[in-house]
């Protein structure tokens, strides 16, 4: 259940080609227990907020399985409606949440401005790490499913032109980079591969000239999207040019059902309900202070692929790779 000041507004969110609908959930009490028992988590969403068919959306949907499952909680802020990360932040602290969570790297400096003026209160920030002790954080080896993303490409390209769009140049999404060059280079080392970075996560129509520009002027036949809402752009942009595109954080196959053959999923939804379960289970405390997940902790991967076939001895590559990543016996190197 999610308690909140005022009313939220009704949104609509197609997940893998079904309907969700996110709604207040009112005077409802969840089953497992009276909610003067359960803990209150709050959490701001990042930039562009729910409907980005992507990274809040499925931070959103492990917070419900937690309040489904668990009879847990929680309030979320959006910037819209909020006003700025520290009103959000604020709001949920007036709101005395016993965790405080904030989504992605661009919240850090009012995460950690409110920790500071609240060391009594707990916080997680996901995709960030802080110093402060009571800032715990939850990150993910996104290199690691980029290189499969890579890897996929290669195998994928006809002209040898791949593409990486990202949303906001940063040492964040250079992870994701790095990793989907290394590997396309793992399976084509003479392919180019032509990076923009969109200065936007928000909007579909950069994203979407973005991409043609990519397919027009670079002869990119395969865009690997790291951009929230300005990527499902350039998704649509792919199929409607009868090129090809892999999506990001979750499985954009329904978004552009002839382009998309794959997406590097971030189970940011996995993640966080299990990070919150954890907290739970340990009395409001963290033991581990900065969760990692890869590969190997089925953090990240590869959703099916699509759109393309693969001959036996491609699957094969892809196979090994993977094992590869999860055994160590591949790593990333990152700048």
């Amino acid at each position: 259940m999610q308690k909140s000041n005022k009313a939220k507004r009704i949104l609509w969110i197609p997940l893998l080609g079904s309907m969700l609908m996110l709604a207040a959930c009112g005077s409802q009490q969840p089953q497992a227990a009276s909610a003067e028992e359960q803990p209150e988590i709050g959490v701001v969403l990042s930039d562009v907020g729910l409907g980005d068919q992507s990274y809040s959306d499925a931070a959103f949907r492990g917070l419900m399985k937690a309040r489904d499952e668990d009879g847990v909680l929680f309030d979320y802020r959006e910037i819209g409606e909020a006003g700025t990360y520290d009103d959000a932040f604020k709001q949920l602290v007036e709101k005395d949440n016993d965790l405080i969570i904030g989504l992605g790297y661009m919240v850090k400096e009012s995460l950690e401005a409110s920790a500071k003026a609240n060391p009594d209160k707990q916080y997680l920030i996901v995709d960030d790490t802080s110093e402060l002790p009571n800032v715990a954080s939850i990150t993910f080896k996104a290199e690691e499913g980029s290189y499969l993303a890579g890897a996929l490409a290669a195998l994928t390209t006809k002209s040898g032109h791949v593409g990486f769009l990202g949303g906001v140049e940063s040492d964040l999404l250079k992870k994701f980079y790095v990793g989907y060059e290394q590997g396309v280079k793992a399976v084509n080392p003479s392919a180019t591969i032509k990076t923009v970075y969109a200065g936007d996560f928000g909007n579909s129509k950069l994203g979407s000239s973005s991409a043609a520009s990519m397919i027009q002027d670079d002869g990119v036949d395969v865009i690997y999207t790291v951009a929230g809402l300005t990527g499902v752009g350039a998704l649509q942009e792919a199929q409607s040019r009868g090129k090809y595109a892999i999506g990001v954080d979750t499985d954009q196959f329904f978004i552009a059902e002839k382009a998309v053959i794959s997406s590097m999923i971030k189970n940011v939804d996995n993640s966080i309900f299990s990070a919150v379960k954890t907290f739970n289970e340990n009395k409001g405390k963290f033991p581990v202070k900065d969760m990692v997940f890869g590969l190997k902790e089925q953090g990240v991967g590869l959703a099916p692929i699509r759109a393309v076939n693969l001959t036996a001895e491609q699957q094969q590559k892809m196979d090994e790779l993977t094992e590869g990543l999860v055994s160590g016996k591949i790593t990333v190197k990152l700048p």
